[in-house]
């Protein structure tokens, strides 16, 4: 049994429940920890005659906590020490156990990256999701958010990120990444492809697909004739936006079904809220496309269980 610290029976005292620990809470509830350590298992380092690694699971939540707070190798380190909710919710007693600092952090992340495991997870909970029927095939919505890269180039290599690009957006200019995401018709995403800010939207549209559609719903930038076509004979009703031409403004009944269609549309943006306004991912933190890629695909499984929480835990 593990010894309680004076700080540790002080926080069963307070007589409030913060935020962070209802959040922590729910979440607790909803993720598959049995399944997604059953991932990790065959690649995480075994107990030997040498240093002991901790506990999977320990960093597995640590791991899931850097995501939700936004938290680099160091600050998570910092944050542990800090915050009781977040030791509870990683298992850390202080007089007990030993919490993992800044370098024991990073190596769980690369084994993350380098063994493909968040797009596993992800998939596992896409997977789980339709299991219990709350992620539908019925339709898509595709759309993409740009993430942004420091445009700088005062750093050791004195130059750009080589794999992320410049991408205008009405008036401004960004430079970084774009995820671009297939999502049921609420919003939880099936789908996720990453490309450096510049790359055409509309290419991306087949990746996003998982073939048994019987809607599409997009934004402007994935309209086509062709595509309309080519849907209406494989039975696909086709709800993207419809584009001006040059010289052919939309007539009224046409920008009147647009805004119809935009207000399912919207739905498509609910993880996007979740990963960039709620958990702060609008920048970069790693050079390079596959690190964020696999940010990217731990977030998206977060954010689909944050989604569906509370069906989740009424079941």
């Amino acid at each position: 049994m593990k010894q309680t610290t004076f700080a540790s029976a002080a926080w069963d005292k307070k007589g409030k429940v913060t935020r962070r620990e209802r959040f922590l809470g729910e979440m607790d509830r909803v993720v598959p920890w049995g399944a997604i350590l059953a991932l990790i298992e065959p690649h995480y380092p075994k107990a030997g005659n040498g240093t002991q690694p901790l506990p999977m699971e320990r960093m597995l939540r640590i791991y899931f906590m850097q995501q939700w707070f936004n938290l680099s190798d160091p600050a998570m380190e910092d944050a542990l020490y800090d915050s009781e909710s977040m030791r509870r919710f990683a298992g850390v007693e202080l007089v007990e156990d030993a919490i993992p600092d800044e370098t024991t952090i990073l190596r769980f992340r690369h084994l993350l990256e380098r063994h493909q495991l968040t797009q596993q997870v992800f998939n596992l909970v896409r997977g789980l999701l339709e299991q219990k029927r709350l992620l539908l095939k019925s339709g898509t919505i595709v759309d993409a958010t740009i993430i942004e890269a420091p445009p700088s180039t005062k750093n050791e290599a004195k130059a750009r990120d080589p794999q992320m690009k410049q991408s205008k957006k009405g008036p401004n200019w960004h430079f970084g990444m774009k995820a671009h995401v297939g999502t049921d018709l609420n919003g939880l995403v099936h789908t996720l492809v990453t490309t450096h800010a510049a790359a055409s939207e509309f290419n991306q549209l087949p990746k996003l697909l998982h073939g048994q559609e019987r809607e599409l719903y997009g934004d402007q930038a994935y309209w086509s004739e062709f595509h309309r076509v080519a849907a209406r004979e494989r039975g696909i009703r086709y709800r993207v936006n419809r584009r001006p031409n040059p010289g052919r403004p939309l007539s009224e009944y046409q920008r009147r079904l647009n805004r119809l269609r935009s207000a399912t549309r919207a739905r498509g943006e609910h993880a996007f809220h979740v990963v960039k306004s709620l958990w702060g991912f609008t920048k970069v933190r790693y050079r390079g496309l596959a690190k964020n890629t696999a940010r990217l695909f731990t977030m998206f499984a977060l954010a689909n269980l944050y989604l569906v929480r509370r069906r989740l835990l009424a079941t």
